[in-house]
């Protein structure tokens, strides 16, 4: 997929996405003027992003429903079912959404996208109108109410895409993923806060598979495996089809949420949008974290676990826990186990039962994804 198709495919998505809130706000509106706030950070939290998941849901289902590249579609019916897929990838934009608002919430994550997180918004919005009561709890309850409307509304967009579609079976293929990957990414987020805070009743040989469990269920999966499927259920897949692109999508959404980890480390502040070094203050138990405690000695070790996870740790122990990691040698075992997941996705659709051309777009949107700097 060229730069101008991917522009104009997350172009669609954001217009659906425009849309479909534009059909809604007035039903909010009419309900009391004290809705407005809450209206406007809804558009705020769905405006923006890269939108991988959109366009692994699309490339899912063009690489079984049409031999065509990019947008020129070879079949009527395959034009026919474009704009459900248009609806059904801003259906995972919006669930993303939603899931971004609740992380924040139980990371206690200050900011997002270079902005204060929603439930600081709301948090912020108490404060200055000087309401009555703690304007910590209110921020949190609004926040987690925004968030359950956003999974409600990503709900109704993706029945909307599968009213759409031709082929009720490939409808109920589609739905079945959707579910599917909702109970998953919920499974992960507790086994992620578990690990955050019961790490210290396992020994450490059960660590780094913890870890990697989180990874799996909380990120991986719903990250481009699930929207691979997802798209594929849409355009009909064969069993074999989907074991392809499952095959491809959990070791690149492996590979993707590892990079994601090393960002939250390393990642440059003005590029994330993220402080540096947020994922420390939240004591993220990742696959890195993992990987560096086995390596140090006793005192740094002492050092790493007595920092991780203080959420008032200032630049200069940010910089020391950053150097701790970079000297146990974990920064280049996390890079060699993306290398090798990357090398396990792109093998997996070489030679499988799906579009030249996906194949291809595949492997590109692989690269770009694990090269990101935010």
């Amino acid at each position: 997929m060229s730069v101008a198709e991917s522009t104009r495919l997350v172009d669609l998505v954001q217009e659906r996405i425009d849309e479909f809130l534009e059909e809604r706000t007035p039903r909010l509106s009419s309900i009391s003027d004290d809705i407005g706030d809450f209206v406007r950070y809804s558009r705020d939290v769905v405006a923006g992003g890269k939108r991988f998941r959109a366009l692994f849901c699309y490339w899912g289902w063009q690489s079984v429903s049409s031999p065509g590249t990019g947008f020129d579609l070879a079949d009527d019916s395959a034009q026919r079912d474009f704009p459900a897929v248009v609806s059904a990838a801003a259906a995972l934009e919006l669930f993303h959404a939603a899931a971004l608002v609740h992380d924040d919430i139980m990371d206690n994550s200050d900011t997002r996208r270079g902005r204060a997180s929603v439930h600081k918004r709301f948090e912020r919005l108490h404060t200055d109108s000087r309401w009555l009561g703690d304007p910590g709890s209110f921020g949190e309850s609004a926040g987690l109410l925004l968030g359950d409307l956003l999974l409600g509304w990503s709900d109704e967009l993706f029945d909307e895409g599968l009213r759409a579609l031709a082929d009720p079976l490939s409808s109920a293929a589609g739905r079945a993923e959707f579910n599917h990957m909702r109970t998953e990414v919920t499974v992960g987020q507790y086994l992620d806060i578990v690990e955050e805070n019961a790490w210290r009743n396992h020994p450490e040989s059960e660590l780094l598979p913890r870890a990697h469990r989180v990874i799996v269920y909380k990120s991986a999966k719903y990250s481009v495996e699930a929207p691979l499927a997802i798209g594929a259920a849409l355009g009909g897949a064969t069993a074999d089809q989907v074991a392809a692109l499952r095959a491809f999508g959990l070791p690149l959404g492996i590979a993707y949420q590892l990079r994601d980890d090393m960002l939250g480390v390393f990642g440059d502040p003005a590029v994330t949008g993220k402080p540096a070094g947020d994922d420390l203050r939240e004591g993220k138990r990742t696959v890195l974290v993992a990987l560096t405690r086995p390596s140090l000695p006793s005192n740094a070790r002492s050092l790493l676990d007595e920092l991780l996870g203080d959420p008032e740790l200032d630049s200069r122990q940010v910089d020391v826990l950053q150097g701790i990691i970079r000297d146990s040698g974990a920064i280049e075992r996390v890079e060699r186990i993306i290398a090798h997941n990357v090398g396990l996705a792109t093998a997996a659709i070489a030679d499988a039962p799906l579009s030249t051309s996906s194949r291809t777009q595949l492997t590109q949107l692989a690269d770009t994804v694990i090269r990101r700097t935010a």
